[in-house]
C-alpha cells in the first residue's frame, strides 16, 4: 500500500470501490455553492442598527417638518381669523356710532318740531292780544277791553288744552307742597288751616309733569287770646 492508495496483486492501483462516492452527484450548474449560499443569506439578511437610526432619523425631520407646517398654517388661519374679528368690531362701532349720531339727531328734530306745534298754537293768541291792545287804545268804554282781554284768555285755555297744559288747582284746596309753593300764611278763622286762600301766580302741569308750581297763600290760625 503506497501513499497514492491501495494496489492489487498485479501491482496496480486498485480502483475506490466505495458505494458512497459513486453516489455522490457533480454540482449542477446554476445552484450555488455553501459559501455562496452564505455570502446569499448575508446579501439577504436586514439593515444594520447604524442604518435603521438613520431611516428613523429621516422619519423624525419629516414629522418634524410636517408638524412645522401644521402650526404654520394653524398661526396663518388664525391670523385671518383675527383680521376678519378687527373688521367686524370696526364696521360694528362705526355702525354704532352712525346710530348714535342718527338718534341725537332725529331726538332733536323731535324736540324742534314739537316747540315748532306749540308756537303755532301759541301765535293765534299773540295776535288776539295785538288786537286787544290796538282795540284799547281807541276804545271808549273799559268794559269793552275787558271783554276783549277774557276772549283771549279762553283762546288760551282752549290752546293749553289742546297741546296737553293743565292748570293746577289753588284756591279752596288744601296745600300740597309737591304742586303748591307758600309764598305768604294769612291768619283768617274763615277757612280751615292748611288751606289755600289765594292764588298769586297759577301752576302748571304738561303731558302730567309739574311745569311750575303754583304760588298760594295759605291759611293759619290766629293766636289765641291769652
Amino acid at each position: 500500500m503506497t501513499e497514492d492508495g491501495p494496489v492489487n496483486s498485479n501491482g496496480k492501483m486498485a480502483q475506490n470501490t466505495d458505494p458512497s462516492d459513486n453516489l455522490r452527484e457533480p454540482p449542477q450548474e446554476g445552484s450555488a455553492s455553501p459559501q455562496s449560499a452564505a455570502s446569499g443569506s448575508d446579501a439577504a439578511s436586514p439593515p444594520s442598527a447604524g442604518a435603521n437610526m438613520e431611516h428613523e432619523d429621516s422619519d423624525v425631520e419629516n414629522q418634524g417638518a410636517s408638524t412645522g407646517d401644521a402650526a404654520n398654517n394653524e398661526a396663518q388661519q388664525q391670523e385671518t381669523e383675527r383680521g376678519k374679528l378687527k373688521d367686524q368690531l370696526l364696521r360694528m362701532a362705526a355702525d354704532f356710532d352712525n346710530f348714535r349720531k342718527r338718534s341725537r339727531r332725529d331726538i332733536d328734530d323731535a324736540a324742534k318740531r314739537a316747540r315748532e306745534d306749540i308756537l303755532r298754537e301759541v301765535l293765534p293768541l299773540v295776535d288776539n292780544l295785538e288786537r286787544a291792545v290796538d282795540a284799547a287804545s281807541s276804545a271808549t268804554e273799559i268794559e269793552a277791553v275787558a271783554e276783549g282781554v277774557r276772549m283771549v284768555l279762553k283762546g288760551f285755555e282752549e290752546t293749553a288744552s289742546r297741546i296737553g297744559l293743565e292748570r293746577v288747582a289753588a284756591v279752596g284746596e288744601r296745600f300740597d307742597p309737591n304742586v303748591h309753593d307758600a309764598v305768604q300764611q294769612m291768619e283768617t278763622t274763615d277757612h280751615p288751616v292748611g288751606t289755600i286762600v289765594s292764588e298769586v301766580v297759577p301752576g302748571y302741569r304738561f303731558g302730567g309733569k309739574l311745569l311750575r308750581a303754583a304760588m298760594v297763600v295759605v291759611a293759619k290760625a290766629p293766636p289765641s287770646e291769652g
